[in-house]
């Protein structure tokens, strides 16, 4: 009697671990779905509200690569808020010697620019000529085979820019506000980094699980910092190295023309080539024949090869060496997103976000929709599939 019993629960048992199973698959799916569509959605929220997201992302990259040296200042029995103003002070110190090393130059270029003009113009003479003639040679050419007569263009207006006093009274309150908003948000950050980090392991049901949640703080502030510590330094020797060279060249004012290589070469790919266009414009409204002219942007496009393709590679090593396509798809989406200060973040948050995915664990999307998921068939009953 209870063997019929048992044997009439286990259909009720099988029907029970079947409901369970799609029940837990259609949760699952919706899950799936719905992150999908928050995934797809950011970007755009993100773009909408850059005035907000774009200072706050900013604050929270840099607060993350000043966190070694704040907690370098508490094991020395400083307390979190003066630490924390400490190292805020102390990047606002390193901040402002470099944009007025950059920024008070480039000024004096930018006034002299339209006196250049007829400079540049003479310089270029003999490159346009040549361009003429050889762009004439190829409309002959074009014109002789075709035997088509070229349709006149009619000139389109083109807008008149806006007076720099109008950019400045429209642009300056916001950019204050926002440069406070970032202060605030890094010094609060740094302030309560210690006890939100401790609040955030001991909040955890389990060891294993604040153990967990300690080693992605832990990675994540150590790649991200490390890494754009270590691009810092390069990129200031770098840009150090340029100005020496382009000092011994006879170059007017060599370390903003550093500065500006060290600034640009945080920007990987697209960086290097501003910066090599910059020096060229710099060269023609020095020198007087192409060649000279050229040169200044040469030395920096030889020195930064070398930097990329030797220096960099032998510091950084395996341990931070990151995919060529990642980076190329992470410039391009931030840059999308928040222009030339999303390039500048693209490659941290490309670092955060690894990090995060490597602790975490990465989804295998494809092994739940085709080997266990809503695409596969519920399966069936072992005996019946080998009845079959």
């Amino acid at each position: 009697m209870p063997a019929e019993q048992g044997a009439g629960d286990q259909p009720s048992a099988e029907r029970f671990d079947r409901s369970t199973w799609e029940r837990n698959r259609l949760v699952a799916s919706i899950a799936l779905f719905a992150g999908l569509g928050v995934l797809l959605a950011l970007p755009f929220v993100l773009r909408a509200g850059g005035a907000f997201f774009l200072p706050l992302t900013v604050a929270l990259v840099i607060a993350i690569c000043l966190v070694p040296f704040l907690e370098w200042l508490e094991r020395r029995r400083i307390p979190s808020p003066l630490a924390a103003l400490i190292a805020l002070v102390s990047f606002l110190f390193a901040v402002n010697a470099a944009l007025v090393l950059i920024v008070v130059p480039a000024v004096d270029w930018i006034a002299q620019l339209p006196e250049r003009i007829g400079q540049i113009k003479t310089t270029l003479e003999p490159v346009i000529r040549l361009y003429t003639e050889a762009q004439g040679f190829i409309d002959g050419l074009l014109k002789l085979v075709t035997e088509t007569r070229r349709a006149p263009t009619v000139p389109g207006e083109v807008p008149r820019p806006g007076s720099l006093l109008d950019m400045l009274t429209t642009a300056a309150p916001s950019v204050v506000i926002n440069v406070v908003f970032g202060l605030l948000v890094i010094f609060f950050f740094l302030s309560g980094w210690t006890r939100m980090r401790r609040r955030t392991i001991q909040g955890r049901g389990s060891f294993s699980g604040a153990l967990t949640i300690a080693r992605v703080i832990q990675n994540v502030v150590d790649a991200t910092s490390r890494y754009v510590l270590t691009i810092a330094l390069i990129n200031v020797l770098l840009g150090f190295t340029v100005a020496i060279a382009l000092s011994l060249f006879g170059m007017p004012t060599p370390f903003m023309w550093g500065g500006f290589v060290a600034l640009l070469n945080f920007i990987p790919y697209f960086g290097p080539f501003v910066a090599a266009i910059l020096l060229a414009m710099g060269g023609l409204m020095t020198f007087s024949t192409v060649g000279w002219a050229l040169m200044p942007a040469i030395i920096m496009t030889g020195l930064h090869l070398i930097e990329a393709n030797v220096v960099t590679p032998l510091v950084l090593g395996e341990r931070l060496k990151l995919s060529p396509l990642m980076i190329l798809v992470s410039l391009s989406f931030w840059t999308w997103v928040w222009g030339t200060a999303g390039a500048l973040l693209a490659v941290p948050l490309l670092i955060i976000i690894q990090t995060v995915l490597a602790a975490a664990g990465k989804p295998d999307i494809a092994g739940f929709l085709f080997e266990s998921g809503t695409l596969t068939s519920v399966p069936s009953d072992p005996q019946e599939e080998y009845r079959n």
